[in-house]
C-alpha cells in the first residue's frame, strides 16, 4: 500500500468525496485528480501536509505508512474539545498554542520547584506558595513574550530554499523549505507558499534575491505572473500564451513549443518587501 492507496482508504472510511478534499485543503480540484491518478510523481509537500491534515493522520503514515500513535487515553470532554479546536487552526494558528503551552509548564514547573524548596516552616503563609510565579517575568522571559506577542497579525508560510530563476532556468526542488512569517492580511492570504528569485530578467519590477508569494495552482491566464517548469528547470516568468516572457528587454522569449514538458506550479500575487 503507498501513499495513494491509503488516501483513497481514509477517504473512503470517511465517505469523503474528491470535491470535499479539494474544499478541505485548498487544493485545485485538478491537482487532486493528479495526485490520486498517481499522475505527479513527486507531489509538493505541502499539498500532502494539507491533506494529512483534512484527513486527521499524521504525514508519517500517510507517506509511510507508519502506524499512528493508539495509546488508550482516557480524555475528558473539555480535552476532547480543545483537541478539536486545535485541529481547526492553522499552522501560526497551531504554533502559537504550543508557544503558550511550552510557556505554561516553564511556569507550572518552576512553581513547583520552588515551592519544594522551601522550608516546612517557610510553607504556611500563602504569599510565599505565590511568589515564584513572579520569576516568570525575568528580562528573558520579558523578551520571549514580547517577541510573541509581535507573532500577532501574521502567519506561517513556507519558503522554498533553492531559488528559482528569473534569468537562466534552475531546477526547482521542493524538497526542502523553511517556515517564515509574513503579515496576514488581504494582500498575502491568496499566498500558498513563497520562492527566492535570483537573476534580473524581470527587472524593473523584481531583483535578484525577492521572495515571491505564490498561489498554488496548475495554469494561469495570459498575462499574468506564474512560476513554471520547463524540462525540470524552473522559470518566474510572464505567461504568454505559446511562450515565457521576460519584463526585462534584453531578455528574449522562451517558446514552450520547443521544450517537452511544461507545467505550471503556480501564480505569483506579490513580493515580500525587503526589511
Amino acid at each position: 500500500m503507498d501513499y495513494i492507496d491509503r488516501i483513497k482508504k481514509i477517504k473512503g472510511e470517511k465517505k469523503i468525496t474528491n470535491d470535499r478534499l479539494s474544499e478541505l485543503t485548498g487544493i485545485p480540484l485538478g491537482t487532486l485528480s493528479k495526485i490520486l491518478a498517481g499522475i505527479s510523481d513527486s507531489p509538493k509537500l505541502i499539498n500532502m501536509i494539507a491533506i494529512a491534515e483534512a484527513l486527521g493522520c499524521s504525514l508519517d503514515y500517510l507517506i509511510k505508512g507508519i502506524p499512528q500513535n493508539t495509546n488508550n487515553y482516557t480524555l475528558e470532554p473539555t480535552e476532547i474539545q480543545l483537541i478539536e479546536e486545535y485541529r481547526a487552526l492553522d499552522a501560526f494558528g497551531k504554533e502559537m498554542t504550543r508557544m503558550v503551552i511550552a510557556k505554561e509548564g516553564e511556569r507550572v514547573t518552576a512553581s513547583v520547584s520552588d515551592v519544594a524548596s522551601l522550608k516546612p516552616v517557610d510553607r504556611k503563609p500563602v504569599k510565599q506558595v505565590s511568589e515564584p510565579s513572579a520569576k516568570i517575568l525575568s528580562p528573558v522571559s520579558s523578551r520571549s513574550l514580547a517577541a510573541n506577542t509581535a507573532m500577532v497579525g501574521k502567519r506561517s508560510l513556507l519558503l522554498y530554499d533553492l531559488p528559482v530563476s528569473a534569468g537562466p532556468g534552475v531546477y526547482l526542488d521542493d524538497t526542502t523549505a523553511e517556515s517564515i512569517h509574513i503579515p496576514d492580511n488581504e494582500k498575502t492570504e491568496q499566498a500558498d507558499y513563497a520562492l527566492r528569485i535570483s537573476g534580473n530578467s524581470m527587472e524593473p519590477k523584481f531583483h535578484d534575491g525577492d521572495i515571491l508569494l505564490v498561489q498554488d495552482c496548475d495554469a494561469v491566464d495570459v498575462g499574468e505572473l506564474g512560476i513554471f517548469i520547463l524540462d525540470g528547470n524552473g522559470y518566474f516568468k510572464k505567461y504568454g500564451g505559446d511562450c515565457l516572457i521576460s519584463l526585462n528587454p534584453e531578455y528574449g522569449n522562451i517558446l514552450l513549443k520547443e521544450y517537452a514538458e511544461a507545467v505550471c506550479c503556480g501564480r505569483v500575487v506579490g513580493k515580500l518587501k525587503k526589511k
